[in-house]
């Protein structure tokens, strides 16, 4: 089979694969060793926002939607998008706004191996509770390992493995490279926006928006104070208390996208991350610029 007798959906959930695997290895291409042994050095602040992303997140997603006027395959979407945390996208903003970008490298590296093995778990649960019993949906665990574990954690460790032997290479592709993935990801984005479910998109229509857009509001406004707030509990600094904001609000939405449309293949559970994914960079702007000048006011 080649690329030209694939079906155009087929052509649209590869793209995402691949798109994702090029972020996890610009990602890979800016990790070091002593970003890992930072862990060991600040455990607290680590395993306090690991914690927040892994736990705290899908908890917030199921109270939610719980209660939200939705279908099943929409709140299933929500927890989706719960279960897929952080990414390249919450680490430009930790950079961008002066977080902790070191325990951001962290986080990162880590929960792209954890989420490996609490994705399959998560997803399954939300189907369960929102599918109810009856439903032949669900997510295998080992084949969604193997998936993620070839798309994530391969392309970061080629990047790591790249920046260790050529770190002078690996400087002068990683600053142009996050531009390319960013046009790549944006055209990913309009593709399952906008295109109908015949050519791979999620066929976005005006209801969706207005339907999806209030609980997507709330549960990114949830995200954002609870990594702050409980960052702020555990007697943590302010910069370290906005990198795990930026890491529970700012979602993976393209590991998303590939959960629901290439490993379950349902274009209705894509739509929450599609409708997120359009204002959370800019929710998480406005978080940062506001935190940032009360934590400048107090000092």
């Amino acid at each position: 089979m080649t690329l030209f007798t694939l079906a155009p959906t087929q052509v649209v959930d590869l793209a995402v694969s691949l798109v994702l695997g090029l972020i996890m290895f610009g990602i890979g291409l800016s990790l070091t060793v002593n970003d890992v042994t930072r862990i060991f050095r600040y455990p607290r602040a680590f395993f306090s926002a690991l914690g927040a992303q892994m736990l705290g997140l899908p908890v917030i997603a199921f109270v939610i939607n719980l209660i939200a006027p939705l279908t099943p395959e929409l709140k299933v979407g929500f927890i989706i998008l719960a279960a897929s945390p952080g990414g390249a996208t919450a680490g430009f903003l930790t950079y961008l706004w002066r977080g902790n970008v070191a325990l951001s490298l962290s986080i990162t590296s880590v929960n792209s191996f954890l989420t490996l093995f609490s994705i399959p778990v998560v997803v399954n649960l939300g189907l369960l509770v929102f599918h109810g019993h009856g439903t032949d949906l669900h997510l295998p665990f080992w084949e969604t390992v193997k998936h993620i574990f070839f798309i994530t954690i391969i392309p970061a460790s080629i990047g790591v493995l790249v920046r260790r032997h050529y770190p002078h290479f690996a400087d002068m592709v990683s600053k142009p490279a996050k531009y390319v993935m960013l046009v790549l990801l944006a055209m990913v984005f309009l593709i399952k926006m906008f295109a109908g479910e015949s050519y791979g998109g999620a066929g976005l229509g005006w209801s969706d928006f207005q339907q999806i857009t209030p609980v997507a509001l709330i549960q990114n406004a949830s995200c954002l104070f609870f990594g702050y707030f409980f960052m702020r509990y555990m007697g943590l600094p302010h910069p370290s208390r906005l990198t795990a904001a930026m890491e529970s609000g700012v979602q993976n939405t393209t590991l998303a996208f590939l959960i629901a449309s290439n490993l379950l293949g349902n274009q209705e559970m894509v739509k929450p991350a599609l409708v997120y994914s359009m204002f959370s960079f800019w929710t998480a702007c406005i978080f940062a610029i506001v935190t940032n000048r009360i934590a400048s006011g107090k000092r």
